[in-house]
């Protein structure tokens, strides 16, 4: 199996968390048996990850509406703002070719609103967003 991307970037897909936590599980896994190429263990770095993700997985299953195999996306804090204009563009709610009074709109106040259908979950000092 090919090795899946790292975690992290602005909205990310749980399938793909599901993937790297697959391909970490594994990967330890192989280092534990292979005693010869590995005689002090697995990589400490790796059985970080595999925590870190295994914790990760367990709090978007108990804070989100899907499950993490269906693919739950996890938007990060910083960008959670870009978020909520982008996602009121894609379903038809502005006209991004109008002036005011979508130039006003406060999209501080349209994301904290956007968010009481969003709990929070965090993956390695980082708190993601994920709908509820």
């Amino acid at each position: 199996m090919r090795e899946p991307n790292q975690i992290g970037g602005d909205i990310i897909d749980s399938r793909d968390v599901i993937a790297r936590l697959d391909w970490v599980r594994d990967e330890v896994e192989t280092q534990k048996e292979d005693t010869d190429a590995y005689p002090d263990g697995p990589d400490e770095d790796l059985t970080d990850e595999l925590s870190k993700l295994e914790a990760f997985v367990e709090d978007i299953r108990n804070n989100s509406g899907d499950s993490p195999e269906d693919g739950a996306t996890l938007i990060a804090d910083h960008y959670f703002e870009r978020y909520a204009e982008e996602l009121a563009d894609d379903i038809g709610a502005i006209d991004r070719n109008a002036s005011w009074p979508v130039n006003c709109i406060d999209w501080t106040k349209a994301a904290s609103e956007l968010q009481m259908d969003y709990s929070t979950v965090e993956y390695d000092g980082v708190t993601f967003w994920v709908r509820s």
